[in-house]
């Protein structure tokens, strides 16, 4: 109990005191899983939504596959991209290795079956009626996804806020291709880890209360601008 009181007590401390290097640990941890987001978003709201609203005779291939995607171990894709982007792998030459966008990649890689496999799920839930509804009235393909994903709206929502917490929270796949390099590449996750192998249990609390408090306020932020309020 006095280890999470003295880490309480730090993070004010650290937070009031503006500390430099938290604030760039800080930054970064939300730079990284904020575009990874916003990549992931793009690329998977559309491709669900379109899985959603057709049908395949490898429809219940596709969807093993996504679920399966959803549940892939942090640290297995960590490994992944590692050796994709390693000197001797297929992506070497980008020299991304160790870097922020080794980072971004890896989180993407967490975050798109997230947001495809829920988005998928959530158009598939919406009322079959609605688009008879909105065909009848001469909708275009396009608009007739359209008003099919806008019904849909709250499980999207739910399916980007989901892949938000799995990326801001993660730690074996950003440590195994950022390298937890100070300055450069550490982020709330890996400072976390490193206090706790260092013996540090109350700064290491510390960070935690910090990650938490940035994951909620930047949900509440994207739960505002998807035009929901938290209650």
């Amino acid at each position: 109990m006095s280890t999470l009181l003295q880490g309480l007590i730090e993070a004010i401390h650290l937070i009031a005191a503006r500390d430099e290097a938290l604030t760039q640990i800080a930054a970064l941890s939300l730079r990284v899983s904020a575009l990874a987001l916003v990549i992931s978003t793009l690329l998977g709201v559309p491709v669900g939504a379109a899985l959603g609203l057709t049908r395949s005779p490898f429809h219940g291939l596709i969807t093993a596959v996504l679920y399966t995607g959803m549940g892939l171990p942090p640290v297995v894709v960590g490994l992944f991209v590692y050796l994709m982007l390693s000197r001797s792998g297929p992506l070497g030459v980008l020299s991304w290795l160790f870097t922020p966008k080794a980072m971004v990649t890896a989180e993407v890689v967490i975050a798109w079956p997230l947001v495809t496999g829920l988005t998928m799920t959530s158009v598939r839930g919406v009322d079959p009626a609605l688009r008879l509804q909105v065909r009848s009235l001469g909708a275009t393909r396009i608009q007739e996804a359209w008003a099919v994903l806008l019904e849909a709206r709250i499980g999207v929502v739910a399916a980007i806020v989901a892949a938000f917490g799995s990326i801001i929270s993660e730690v074996g796949a950003v440590m195994l291709v950022g390298g937890d390099i100070e300055g450069k590449t550490r982020v709330l996750t890996t400072a976390i880890v490193l206090s706790a192998r260092m013996g540090d249990f109350a700064q290491g609390m510390a960070l935690g209360i910090i990650l938490l408090l940035l994951a909620f306020l930047a949900n509440v932020a994207l739960l505002r601008l998807q035009g929901r309020t938290v209650r």
